[in-house]
């Protein structure tokens, strides 16, 4: 099972790694219609709710998007890295590593797409929403995944064990 998570998660990083970049080789027109459509949306909601969207603007939906595409982004890093069981130090550089170099690497290539600009100040828009999603994640994984396995190790704790024998092996199991 271990492997086919491993596989499973790299995979969708992969995948989800090309998203970003294929959404920063997007010429500035028609990542401004985007923009666009979407700010429509929003301003559509927020009416029907009865609100203002005076300070909604096209310039902060594309800093949402950016904050909310690397939010994601953290989330499933730390997902990955985590179903290959690295040790903590090795898993935190490897987290901090990724969560920068894409950013920087995702800012590079707008510099060659038409009527784009990589900006420092998306970079580290990036590189937060990253590490927002990362610290949802640990702060999770402590109040309900590390508990519930501990829970299930101290219920298991007093079971005797027996020897089975299955196939080739024999194997212990909790009774």
């Amino acid at each position: 099972m271990t492997k086919k998570r491993q596989w499973f998660w790299t995979i969708l990083i992969v995948f989800y790694v090309g998203f970003i970049f294929n959404n920063s080789i997007t010429p500035a027109a028609e990542s401004s219609r985007q923009s666009g459509r979407v700010l429509a949306m929003v301003l559509a909601v927020l009416q029907a709710a009865g609100l203002d969207g005076a300070v909604v603007t096209e310039h902060f939906i594309r800093k949402m998007a950016h904050f909310t595409e690397y939010f994601l982004l953290g989330v499933l890093l730390w997902n990955c890295l985590k179903a290959y069981r690295l040790s903590e130090k090795l898993w935190l550089a490897l987290q901090l590593w990724l969560v920068t170099v894409i950013p920087l690497t995702d800012e590079t290539i707008q510099l060659f797409s038409e009527g784009r600009a990589g900006l420092i100040s998306d970079v580290w828009l990036d590189i937060s929403g990253a590490a927002l999603g990362s610290l949802c994640m640990l702060g999770a994984w402590h109040l309900a995944i590390k508990p519930a396995g501990e829970r299930r190790r101290q219920r298991d704790k007093g079971r005797e064990l027996k020897d089975v024998k299955k196939g080739k092996g024999q194997y212990r199991i909790r009774l």
